[in-house]
């Protein structure tokens, strides 16, 4: 909707002033200048009227593909629908928690208006895109519209990732040959139901429990539950990256590209992240990763629960898991009891610990004292030669 500005208010009330000193002091000359000043603001104020009609607005650079430290090219483009083209538009827009934007397009064509701006090295994330506001806006500034319009968008910044040959959980006896995964076994069975016995049936799958209550002997139904090869655990708990500056982003950074070395080797992988809604996306197929990627592009440290706590479940993605690789800022007591239990039970298991201060964790030392491999890794540290060492130490 057309409005006068401040300045527009200002020179009409001018116009109105002067044609009543005109009057009064009956100056022809005066009269001119009066009537300009009117018709000026009431010029404007109709060319922003009949062209101010609700545009078509097209964002692109948005759906592009961007990894962290990139530059972002995203362009604008206004069609109007109006026979009498816009004399100015200035389009304000606003991509997430980065600062508002203000863009002066520029005609190209009949009734078309383009323009555009620079992300510079966009950070990891995701970027919502809301709808474009519009001001149009004539010449000497005496009328303007505001339109909001356009579709929200979102743009999708991904952690930059690693090429890793060999991963450091994969030295010595920790090696997965593969021999050694013919035999393990990516699937498992898990209780279904209990049932009546039939006569002739083995003795192997009573259920004593269930029998011992009924009286009459129950068997087990069991169904073939499979299980992910590989799990990236990762820790986006608020407290443990509290004070870690860029520490959450190398954390993330080392998730991803572990978990891009076992799906490049075709392994049934799973990434879990401790964070608020505990997403988690299993992969196996190239949509898969593609899901993987947007929720470690999108991931905060907003979680509320310990990381230990996702290891508790008996029915959970990690804690079934045949392999378990932990990318966390905190190994405390609770966290190293379920690590070792899963090691003396003879399933994988590794840790990357993103150091957020110096010195060592007595827990680290607990751990590869079991056997269960442990990278430690800080922010500014070359986190392909980290993740590849051949053997893991505790610095």
């Amino acid at each position: 909707m057309a409005t006068l500005t401040q300045r527009g208010r200002s020179v009409l009330a001018l116009g109105v002033a002067v044609y009543v000193v005109a009057w009064l002091f009956g100056s022809k000359a005066l009269y001119p200048v009066a009537s300009g000043l009117v018709l000026a603001v009431g010029l404007s104020y109709a060319w922003i009227r009949v062209s101010a009609r609700p545009p078509r607005v097209r964002r692109h650079g948005a759906g592009r593909d961007a990894v962290e430290g990139d530059d972002v090219r995203i362009d604008l483009e206004v069609t109007t629908p109006s026979s009498v083209a816009p004399p100015t538009i200035v389009a304000i827009e606003r991509a997430g928690r980065l600062p508002e934007r203000t863009i002066e397009l520029w005609r190209v064509g009949e009734g078309r208006f383009v323009g555009g701006y620079e992300l510079r090295r966009v950070a990891r994330g995701r970027y919502a895109f809301d709808a474009v506001r519009l001001t149009i806006e004539d010449p000497f500034g005496l009328a303007r519209a505001r339109l909001t319009k356009g579709e929200p968008e979102a743009l999708v910044v991904y952690p930059r990732l690693v090429e890793l040959s060999a991963l450091f959980s994969e030295g010595g006896a920790h090696a997965q040959d593969g021999r050694r995964l013919l035999l393990r076994r990516p699937t498992g069975f898990e209780l279904h139901s209990v049932r009546e016995h039939v006569q002739g049936e083995s003795l192997r799958a009573v259920h004593w429990p269930s029998t011992a209550r009924r009286g009459r002997l129950m068997v087990k139904e069991l169904e073939d539950a499979p299980r992910d090869e590989v799990v990236v655990l990762l820790d986006a708990d608020a407290g443990a990256f509290a004070a870690g500056g860029d520490a959450f982003e190398v954390a993330v950074r080392a998730a991803g590209s572990i978990l891009q070395t076992h799906v490049r080797r075709g392994r049934r992988c799973a990434l879990v992240v401790n964070a608020a809604g505990r997403p988690a996306q299993p992969v196996s197929t190239a949509a898969d990763w593609r899901r993987a990627l947007e929720v470690l592009a999108a991931v905060e440290p907003d979680g509320r629960t310990p990381v230990h706590a996702l290891l508790q479940s008996e029915g959970g993605i990690a804690s079934r898991s045949l392999e378990l690789v932990v990318v966390t800022s905190r190994v405390d007591g609770p966290l190293a009891d379920r690590l070792v239990q899963r090691a003396l039970s003879r399933r994988g298991t590794s840790v990357v610990h993103v150091a957020t201060a110096d010195g060592a964790e007595p827990q680290l030392l607990r751990l590869q004292t079991v056997g269960i491999p442990v990278a430690v890794v800080r922010a500014g540290d070359d986190l392909e030669e980290k993740l590849a060492a051949r053997e893991a130490r505790v610095a």
